[in-house]
C-alpha cells in the first residue's frame, strides 16, 4: 500500500508539476505559519500596560501574513484540481491508445462494463485523489519538518515532544490503512461487477425482451447493487474509524506540549512569549497529518483506478511486436511497396489452449493476387492474420518483406504503426459506431469525398441503404448482413498495400455475397494484396491461391527455428487454376466451383477444413 505509486509519476509527468507546485506552496504556507505565530505571540504577550503601543505595528503584518495565508489555499486547490483534469485527459487519451496497441487478443479478454466503468467513472474518481491526496503529501512533508525546526531553535523540549509524538499519527493511519486496503479493493471490484452485469443487460435487453426474460434479471442488478452498498459501508466505517484514531492521538499529542509548557510558565522557565508562539504553532504540525489521514479514505477509489490503469499502460501485448522508439527503426521500406510478403514456417504457440495455431505456415503474399486461408476452427487462421497485423509475434519462424532487386526486410524492424498505415483489416466481429452509414464508412479515411462513400457502398451492394441513414449502437438498424458489408467498404475506403478479410461473406445471401467477392476481386486487380480467411467454398473459389493452415503440438521443432532462423523460403510456384466464374443471374446459381487444392508449409497434401 504507497500514498504515491511511482509509476503514476512515469506515466503522468503532469503529477510531477503537481506535487513541485504543491511543495512550494506548502514552503510558503508554513513560512508564514510561523511569521503568524510569532506575531500572535508578541501581540499577546504584549497586551499589557506599557506594551499597548506595539500594537498597532504589529497588526497590519497579522494582517497580510493572514491575507496570504487565504489565498495559498485557494491557489492550490485551483492549480491541483486543472492539473487532475489534464491527468485524467491524457490518461484516458493514453489508456485507449494502448488498448489499440495491445491488440484485439488482449481486448476479447477485457470485461467491457469494467474498461468502461476505469475509463469513465473510474478517472473521474482521481479529482479527490489528484486534487486533494496528493497536495497533502507534500504539506506532510514539508509543514511538520519547518514546525519543527523552528520550535527546536524557541524551545527544545517542546520539539522533542512533538518529534516523538508525530509518528504516531501515520503508525495508526497504516494500521488502519492495512484494514481498508482488502475492503477498498473489494469495493472496487463490485463496483466493476455492477457496471459489467449491468452493460451486459442493457446490450441484450432486446432479446431479453422479446421471450420475456427482462425482469428475471432485476434480481442479479439487485444482488451487485447490494453487494455493492455493502462493501461502501463497510469501507466507510473504517474510514470513520481511521478519523477518530487520528485525531485522538493528535489531541493527546498537543495536549502533552500544552502541559509541559502550562508547568514552566507556572515556574519561570519559559517566558510568554515563547510559550504562546509554541501553543500556536505545535498544532499546526499535526494538522497536515489529520488531514492526509481523512483524505486517504477520501482518496480510495482514485487509487485504486490508478491502479487499474497503471497497470493497463504497463501491460505488454502478448507476443506482440516491439513498439518501442521508433526514431531508432526505418519506416516500411519505400521500395517494398508493391513487393511480395513472405511467411516462412510461421508458427504461435498458444501455451493457454496447449498448441501451437497456426504451426508451420509457409506461404507469399503478392500485389494483385488473392492469398486464401482455409483450415478447421481454432486452427490459427485469426491469429496468422493478427500476426500480420503486428499484434502478435510467431513464436518460430518470420514475415519478410521483399521487392524484385532489392534487399529482404523482416517485419519486426518495421515500426508497427507505420506498417499497420499500409494495411486494411476486416475482423471477423466488425464494430460499428452509432452516427450515419456514411460517418461509418468514412472511419476508414475520413477525407474521403460522399461520391466515394456512395462508390464503396455500390461496390458491395449496399446503393440501395442511403448513407444518410442512422444507426445505433452496435450497428443497429440494420441486418447483420450489411452489417458486415458497411464493415466491408469501410475496410476498401481506407485502402493501403494489404487487405486482410476475416470470414468477409459470413452470414451473407447468395446475391451479396456474390457483390461482395467482385469487390474483393477488384480490390486484388487495382494492385492490392489481398489475405481472407474463410471457410466458405465461393470465396476459397476466387483465391489464386490456397494455402491449408492447421495446428500442431507445442513442438520442439519452434523453439530449434527461434534459435537457427532458417533462411528465407523460395516463393512457391503460383496454383494454376482456372479464372472465376462470372456470377449468373440471380435466379440461378450453379454449384460452387472446386478451389484449388490448399498448401501447407512442410508440403503435405492438403486435409480438412
Amino acid at each position: 500500500m504507497r500514498p504515491l505509486d511511482p509509476r503514476l509519476l512515469r506515466q503522468a509527468p503532469l503529477v510531477r508539476v503537481l506535487l513541485a507546485v504543491a511543495a512550494g506552496l506548502a514552503t510558503v504556507d508554513a513560512l508564514l505559519l510561523l511569521a503568524q505565530g510569532r506575531l500572535l505571540a508578541e501581540i499577546v504577550g504584549g497586551a499589557r500596560p506599557g506594551g499597548l503601543d506595539r500594537l498597532g505595528g504589529l497588526l497590519g503584518p497579522l494582517l497580510v501574513v493572514l491575507l496570504i495565508r487565504a489565498v495559498v489555499p485557494w491557489g492550490l486547490e485551483t492549480t491541483s484540481q486543472r492539473l487532475s483534469g489534464a491527468v485524467k485527459s491524457g490518461l484516458r487519451s493514453r489508456l485507449l491508445a494502448h488498448g489499440l496497441e495491445l491488440g484485439p487478443d488482449w481486448l476479447a479478454g477485457v470485461r467491457t462494463g469494467e474498461l468502461t466503468t476505469l475509463v469513465v467513472d473510474g478517472l473521474d474518481a482521481l479529482d479527490p485523489y489528484l486534487g486533494r491526496y496528493v497536495p497533502a503529501l507534500a504539506f506532510t512533508a514539508i509543514v511538520p519538518l519547518l514546525v519543527v525546526a523552528s520550535l527546536l531553535v524557541v524551545d527544545p523540549l517542546s520539539a522533542l515532544i512533538v518529534a516523538a509524538t508525530l509518528p504516531l499519527i501515520p503508525i495508526f493511519s497504516i494500521l488502519v490503512g492495512w484494514a481498508a486496503e482488502g475492503r477498498r479493493r473489494r469495493r472496487w471490484r463490485a463496483l466493476a461487477r455492477l457496471a459489467y452485469a449491468f452493460t451486459d443487460l442493457l446490450a441484450g435487453l432486446p432479446t431479453l425482451k422479446v421471450h420475456g426474460r427482462a425482469r428475471d434479471q432485476v434480481r442479479a442488478i439487485a444482488e451487485a447493487a447490494s453487494a455493492h452498498r455493502r462493501e461502501t459501508m463497510a469501507a466507510l466505517r473504517i474510514a470513520f474509524l481511521s478519523a477518530l484514531v487520528v485525531e485522538m492521538a493528535a489531541t493527546l499529542s498537543v495536549a502533552l506540549v500544552a502541559v509541559s509548557i502550562g508547568l514552566r510558565l507556572v515556574e519561570g522557565g519559559l517566558d510568554l512569549a515563547s510559550g504562546l508562539f509554541v501553543l500556536v504553532v505545535a498544532p499546526e504540525a499535526y494538522l497536515p497529518l489529520r488531514q492526509l489521514g481523512a483524505l486517504f479514505h477520501a482518496s480510495e477509489p482514485g487509487r485504486a483506478a490508478a491502479e487499474q490503469a497503471l497497470a493497463i499502460l504497463e501491460a505488454e501485448p502478448v507476443g506482440s511486436i516491439s513498439t518501442g522508439p521508433e526514431a531508432d527503426r526505418d519506416p516500411v521500406p519505400r521500395w517494398w511497396l508493391g513487393g511480395a510478403i513472405s511467411l516462412d514456417a510461421v508458427t504461435v504457440e498458444r501455451s493457454d489452449r496447449g498448441i501451437s495455431a497456426p504451426w508451420r505456415v509457409s506461404a507469399t503474399i503478392r500485389p494483385g493476387r488473392v492469398l486464401a486461408l482455409i483450415g478447421p476452427s481454432g486452427a490459427g487462421k485469426s491469429t496468422l492474420l493478427a500476426v500480420l497485423l503486428g499484434f502478435r509475434r510467431p513464436t518460430a519462424g518470420r514475415i519478410l518483406l521483399s521487392a524484385p532487386g532489392e534487399r529482404t526486410v523482416s517485419l519486426e524492424e518495421v515500426p508497427p504503426a507505420a506498417w499497420r498505415s499500409e494495411v486494411a483489416w476486416l475482423p471477423q466481429h466488425p464494430w460499428l459506431a452509432p452516427g450515419t452509414v456514411a460517418e461509418n464508412v468514412r472511419l476508414g479515411r475520413p477525407e474521403a469525398s460522399d461520391a466515394e462513400v456512395n462508390m464503396v457502398l455500390a461496390a458491395v451492394g449496399l446503393d440501395g441503404v442511403p448513407p444518410t441513414t442512422v444507426l445505433g449502437e452496435a450497428g443497429r438498424g440494420l441486418s447483420s448482413g450489411q452489417r458486415r458489408r458497411v464493415a466491408l467498404a469501410r475496410t476498401l475506403l481506407r485502402g493501403g498495400r494489404l487487405l486482410l478479410l476475416d470470414e468477409p461473406t459470413a452470414g451473407l445471401d447468395p446475391d451479396s455475397e456474390r457483390a461482395v467477392l467482385a469487390a474483393i476481386r477488384d480490390a486484388a486487380q487495382a494492385g492490392l494484396a489481398v489475405v481472407l480467411a474463410t471457410h466458405r467454398p465461393d470465396t476459397i473459389a476466387i483465391a489464386d491461391e490456397v494455402v491449408l493452415v492447421d495446428s500442431g503440438p507445442l513442438a520442439a521443432e519452434a523453439a530449434e527455428a527461434v534459435s537457427t532462423p532458417s533462411s528465407p523460403p523460395t516463393p512457391p510456384a503460383p496454383s494454376t487454376r482456372p479464372s472465376p466464374p462470372t456470377p449468373p443471374a440471380p435466379s440461378t446459381r450453379p454449384a460452387p466451383s472446386t478451389p484449388p487444392s490448399p498448401s501447407t508449409a512442410d508440403g503435405r497434401s492438403g486435409h480438412g477444413g
